[in-house]
């Protein structure tokens, strides 16, 4: 307690004052003044003069430690006597509150010289605590001697209790102003009627008890608890003081809350370990310590009075509503636009350094990276965001822990490693066959490498400090994208995330899924700046004569240039128009043979050689095209003889590592020759070797003109100088289409060579006509494509999370991007939930006893029926009979929030089929001055059996009037017979013209007081409601639910009918109290929903996948995971069918090269059908793999999944089935390609992820104790794995 501490410091600063006053006390004594002295405020100079009860007394100064802290047991004994009372006569009496008899006055005089002590004390610190407020101040110049409230504080106590005539006595004891003013502890003059009691400093009166009769009359006294024991009154007083504690906001009437006293009047107390500055040795005098900044300022007063009185009147005020919780922001954007100038300030020794100065986004991003924070970087393709990865890399080994760098795919893994090896040394590889120094500090490896570390547990995660996702918009990916979800969300939280990515809208929104996830900001820094502007342009010409026609479609500053695109296509126009005078009518071909592609890029390519605006990428979106747009430029040659010479050496080199028959594949001579010529070509066809030899040479300038698919744009940084496109449309998979913002712009961003073009040159081909202006506007300009979830649910996670404890797979679900959207205001919802289980809490329970038996039954048919009737016109609505019947001129009845039954009649239908909306005047009641809103909200009254059987209509109590609503359809609560002849558009017109100022107090048109008679004499002569037109009798609705949705609504007419809780008086009331109930427990339902698991998107595929599982045997009831569950843990695809092809010894009995054979139709992505001259063996072994896959498909829909017997046995291909046959029996490459046409890059494919197979399968033989099929997986992958199929990468040589 503070008063503990401050007392304790009272009774040491009595003894203190009291050793240094006595030498001079006799002095002191014959010259005292009669006049009381004055306040001494703050005297400048070197030891400020200590204020006490008589005048001003030099001290030594106390340590503000000494003065605040001392032991509560001194205190006590300080204040057994707590309450002083004046006599009639002015003599001074001590009262104790557990006596009421009179108490040595000797007590009461040690009390003021222990206050006394204590003020001069406290004014002789040359450094006063910050936490020390003041009441006022003196002289600004020089140190400021600070002036104690403690003896304030007492007298001002007493006062407060003294009775009112005492208080008139005492008023010439209060100083109206400190400065200067009067003592609060001394009478002002020499005429004063009161005898002020000597103090022991001063040598006259009583004297001051001594430390050992303090503690001896502290061991004879009671032990008090002074938060407890305390009295509030004391005997013979009318008020007191309230000691308790700050949570109290309102003491009781008549009390003063000692606590609220001393909130503004903080005395600094703290704990014994705590330090405070009370005055730094060495500093300047006067200088005083700054507040702390969450110190609340002091409040100014003239008298301590003034003050008690306000914070009294601000006790008795009620407390204010509790302010909503600030939403919580995990995604915080850095503003790239501020350049960092104090960046080497902040960052003295950087923990990795570039020849070149980073941009102002990668500063950005490394001052967070210094904090530990998670960054989400989003650049454009070539901006410089490997930077980022490369600092993380470098602070990561400075600190001594880990960094893991993800890639999507094993070529760019592959890359990495190359690049990060050469910069930092320690650089591990993982990937999918090779392992390469895996316990480096920075591993390279794919995501799903990662996925699999983390279901394992792996010890590399425990000293991870960093894990960088490069090219997370791949998350888009619908194969793969699950991926990048599962990893993000079992990450530990003590793992930092970077995310690598090209531009994407929702970044923010991407990033604060992450945050939530992991309870951590992150910060997102995104720019749309490139380091190389691009120019676009559209190409016309096919011929030398025809190369310059390049028209500027889109500039470096992004202006769209209309001027050039009519440009191109007056070209094409000129050139038809030519080529129909010469050859006739007939159009030329769309797109043009091989032939007609020769001459455009002959063309092309002599302009762009002639410009200097080689390197160039040539996008094609087809591995066919590549090939035979690369193949048909056989009279192109880009390099010189020195150049052709380093070619050749080079591919001497890398193809050394082959063997003899390898290095004559076709493929291989036809790639060599055309990279001679400065030719290149790359697709997933090409054989990996290959590729990498071309990517090497691209990046040495060597090959200057490269055909490649897409996949090239989501390699490492490899820029060119110009970057073409074939074609503006491609096929996905399923249809063609054109590109897409973010697929052009991703691909158009090789262009460009940072430091070497001022801007680099993007060309779109226009073989056939010049495309539309908007659709190339859509997709130069368009946003790119946002980033989506594509998690779904396998059953390797499935089993996965079965078998941990630490989450589950509805943790999992709920966690995920997709559910993001749902899941975000749940905090929100948990306290709107706590709040409404507190309101309900709150309120009465209705009476449902006796005649009211029946009204929560009554209460539940009546919401009941106004759901039957909603849902029953819905379906009206959205039928062809009931639209029809909706026309202009039909009377409806309108029920919505500003009517109630209220009749209506239709005078527009809008043609939106989607959100269709009904044009109506409707009756209400005539605004008055009161009203001024006509007819107003219907307000919800108690509804009873004729309110809710039929409809009863609206009838104005006073004066009629109407209303031109737009309704829903919702709001139409029931179509009547009863159709009007009106004109609508005269009526709208009327309504539209008086709504004008001008007009405003004109009366109606005819038509318009026609028609509201006409619904008034409607409304009157049916007040239950007019006829209406009967669902399935009149508007032939035979839908089972409309039927059975009118028998219900008549079945709950009935039961309100018979209803016997109306009859009661005490219905209305008893029925609002079950209603508002009623409401509250719906709402906390609906919540409760949303924060269940129940409300998961994919919680129904869920439970029919684990019902798969404990079908087939893989869980049991109790979701336990059994040895089949386990071993399809093992298998990193097609778990079910390899689990079940196991157990079912479908592969035992078969010879290595023949299960090899077999299992290549799970990986196999060629297209095409098996080979007829097949063994028996591997004819029957493929039956038997389709037959077990049809059983699983089966079971798959008998427990409810959506995927058909035929999809699931669909996506078995076995169309390389004898080339893994007999590549697997020792056959060279060279000889593999007679048997198919699949390109060689996709055999090489092909056998690499069937080793990788071959090797799950080993395990897994080897967990089920099957050591024969494990020794045969074993032999298959090792008859695979041989020559250039599993020829190491030239990156990790």
């Amino acid at each position: 307690m503070t008063w503990r501490r401050a007392g304790s410091a009272v009774t040491r600063a009595a003894e203190d004052a009291r050793a240094s006053a006595r030498p001079a006390e006799s002095a002191r004594a014959s010259a005292r003044p009669a006049a009381a002295s004055r306040l001494r405020v703050g005297d400048a100079g070197p030891t400020p003069p200590a204020v006490g009860l008589t005048g001003a007394v030099p001290l030594p100064p106390v340590p503000g430690r000494d003065l605040l802290r001392g032991s509560s047991r001194h205190f006590r004994a300080a204040r057994q006597l707590r309450w002083l009372q004046h006599d009639g006569d002015g003599a001074t009496r001590a009262t104790s509150p557990r006596s009421s008899g009179p108490a040595p006055s000797g007590c009461g005089a040690g009390m003021h010289g222990a206050l006394g002590a204590a003020e001069r004390a406290w004014g002789s610190r040359e450094h006063p605590s910050p936490r020390a407020p003041t009441l006022c101040s003196g002289s600004a110049a020089g140190s400021r001697a600070v002036v104690p409230v403690l003896s304030s504080l007492a007298a001002s106590a007493w006062r407060g209790a003294l009775s009112p005539e005492m208080a008139k006595e005492d008023r010439s004891l209060v100083s109206p102003e400190c400065p200067g003013g009067p003592s609060p502890f001394r009478p002002t003059g020499p005429e004063t009627p009161h005898h002020w009691p000597d103090t022991g400093i001063q040598g006259g009166g009583m004297d001051e008890p001594t430390m050992t009769d303090l503690s001896t009359r502290e061991e004879a006294e009671e032990e008090i608890d002074f938060e407890k024991d305390l009295l509030t009154v004391p005997p013979g007083f009318k008020k007191g003081v309230d000691f308790a504690p700050k949570s109290h906001p309102t003491p009781a009437p008549g009390l003063l809350s000692l606590s609220r006293l001393l909130e503004p009047l903080d005395l600094g107390g703290g704990d014994e370990d705590e330090s405070e500055v009370v005055g730094q040795p060495g500093g300047p005098r006067g200088d005083t310590a700054p507040a702390p900044p969450c110190s609340a300022p002091l409040a100014r007063a003239s008298s301590l009075e003034d003050l008690v009185l306000k914070e009294a009147s601000v006790a008795e005020s009620p407390p204010e509503p509790p302010k909503p919780l600030p939403q919580e922001q995990w995604a915080i954007p850095v503003d790239v636009t501020s350049p960092v100038g104090d960046f080497y300030r902040l960052i003295p020794q950087p923990a990795f350094q570039w020849a070149f100065e980073p941009d102002v986004f990668q500063k950005q991003a490394i001052l967070h990276l210094e904090r530990h924070d998670s960054v989400f970087v989003a650049a454009h393709t070539s901006a410089g965001k490997t930077v980022v990865a490369e600092y993380a890399i470098a602070l990561a080994q400075k600190h001594m822990t880990r960094t893991i760098y993800t890639s999507p795919i094993k070529a760019l893994s592959n890359q990495k490693f190359r690049d990060f090896r050469n910069t930092f040394g320690d650089v591990g590889l993982l990937t999918g066959d090779v392992q390469l120094h895996p316990e480096a500090s920075c591993l390279i490896m794919t995501t799903e490498i990662l996925r699999s570390m983390l279901y394992s547990g792996s010890d590399v995660i425990r000293d991870l400090e960093w894990v960088i996702f490069d090219e997370v918009h791949y998350i888009n990916d619908a194969e793969r994208g699950v991926v990048w979800e599962e990893v993000l969300i079992m990450l530990p939280d003590h793992v930092s995330i970077i995310l690598l990515s090209a531009t994407v809208p929702n970044a923010l929104e991407f990033a604060d899924w992450i945050g939530r996830l992991k309870r951590r900001q992150l910060y997102v820094i995104s720019t749309v700046a490139r380091p190389v502007p691009l120019e676009h342009y559209l190409f016309t010409g096919n011929s030398p004569k025809t190369q310059g026609e390049l028209f500027l479609l889109l500039d470096s500053r992004g202006a769209f240039h209309t001027k050039g695109y009519y440009a191109a296509v007056e070209a094409k126009k000129e050139r038809t128009s030519k080529h129909a005078q010469t050859f006739g009518a007939k159009q030329p071909t769309h797109q043009g043979g091989p032939a007609q592609d020769r001459g455009v890029y002959l063309a092309l390519l002599a302009s762009l050689r002639a410009r200097a605006q080689l390197p160039v990428v040539v996008f094609t979106f087809s591995r066919g095209r590549c090939d035979e747009q690369a193949s048909g430029l056989t009279s192109l040659d880009l390099t010189t003889s020195s150049e052709k010479s380093e070619i050749h050496l080079f591919l001497q080199r890398c193809l050394a590592r082959l063997r003899g028959s390898d290095r004559q594949l076709p493929q291989v001579l036809h790639m060599a020759e055309l990279l001679r010529r400065g030719l290149g070509v790359h697709h997933s066809g090409i054989l990996p070797i290959l590729k990498e030899i071309v990517e090497m040479l691209f990046s040495r300038g060597l090959v200057k003109a490269l055909f490649a698919t897409e996949t090239f744009a989501m390699g490492v940084n490899m820029p060119a100088r110009t970057v073409v496109f074939d074609s503006m449309r491609k096929h996905d998979g399923s249809a063609f289409r054109d590109l897409l913002p973010g697929e052009y712009v991703q691909m158009a961003g090789r262009a460009g060579r940072r430091g070497l073009d001022a801007t680099g040159t993007v060309i779109l081909l226009c073989k056939g006509r010049v495309p539309e202006m908007a659709d190339l506007h859509r997709m130069m300009m368009g946003k790119p494509s946002q980033l989506q979830s594509q998690f779904r649910l396998t059953y390797t996670m499935i089993l996965n999370l079965l078998r941990v404890d630490a989450l589950r797979v509805e943790d999992m679900m709920k966690r995920s991007f997709s559910e993001f959207p749902s899941r975000k205001d749940s905090k929100a919802h948990e306290q709107a939930l706590a709040e409404l289980t507190r309101r309900l809490g709150a309120l009465e329970e209705p009476d449902v006893t006796g005649q009211l038996a029946d009204l929560p039954e009554y209460y539940s048919w009546a919401e009941e029926l106004a759901e039957t009737r909603a849902q029953i016109q819905r379906r009206i609505v959205e039928s062809v009979n009931g639209l029809k019947s909706l026309s202009t001129g039909r009377v409806v009845v309108v029920k919505n929030q500003e009517h109630r039954n209220a009749l209506g009649v239709i005078l527009q239908v809008s043609s939106n089929s989607t959100s269709r909306v009904f044009t109506a005047l409707v009756l209400c009641d005539k605004a008055t001055s009161m009203d001024p809103q006509p007819g107003g909200p219907a307000t919800p009254d108690v509804p009873y059996p004729d309110d809710l059987v039929g409809f009863k209509l609206f009838l104005p109590e006073g004066p009629c009037d109407h209303v031109v609503a737009k309704l829903p359809p919702g709001d139409v609560a029931a179509i009547t017979t009863k159709v009007l002849r009106i004109s609508g558009e005269r009526i709208l017109e009327d309504v539209s013209r008086r709504q004008q100022p001008k007009f405003k107090k004109d009366p109606p048109l005819p038509a318009v007081t026609a028609a509201v008679q006409e619904l008034l004499r409607l409304a009157q002569a049916h007040p239950a409601g007019p006829p209406t037109l009967d669902p399935v009798n009149d508007l032939q609705l035979k839908d089972v639910s409309v039927v059975e949705g009118g028998l219900r609504a008549r079945k709950l007419e009935e039961l309100i009918w018979g209803a016997q809780c109306v009859h009661s008086p005490r219905f209305p009331a008893q029925y609002l109290k079950l209603r508002e109930r009623a409401q509250i427990q719906k709402e906390m339902e609906r919540l409760r929903f949303l924060l269940s698991d129940q409300s998961l998107l994919l919680l129904p595929e869920y439970h029919q996948r684990v019902e798969v599982l404990r079908t087939l045997g893989y869980v049991d009831q109790a979701g336990t995971v059994k040895l089949a569950g386990r071993v399809a843990c093992a298998m990193s695809s097609h778990e079910l069918l390899l689990t079940e092809l196991m157990f079912d010894n479908a592969l035992s009995a078969l010879r290595p090269e023949e299960i090899a054979a077999l299992l290549s139709g799970l990986v196999c992505q060629s297209p095409g059908g098996p080979a007829d001259q097949l063994p028996s063996t591997l004819k029957q072994g493929m039956e038997r793999v389709q037959a077990v896959a049809k059983r699983i498909g089966e079971v798959q829909v008998a427990c409810g999944l959506n995927q058909t017997v035929e999809e699931f046995v669909g996506e078995l291909n076995f169309g390389l089935v004898e080339v893994v046959y007999e590549w697997a029996r020792g056959m060279p490459f060279s000889e593999l390609a007679g048997l198919s046409g699949t390109p060689e890059g996709l055999v090489v494919r092909c056998i690499q992820r069937l080793a990788e197979m071959c090797r799950s399968l080993r395990g897994a033989a080897r967990l089920v104790g099957e050591p024969v099929l494990g020794a045969k997986m074993e032999t298959a992958a090792t008859l695979l794995r041989r020559d250039i199929v599993f020829a190491a990468s030239l990156y990790t040589q």
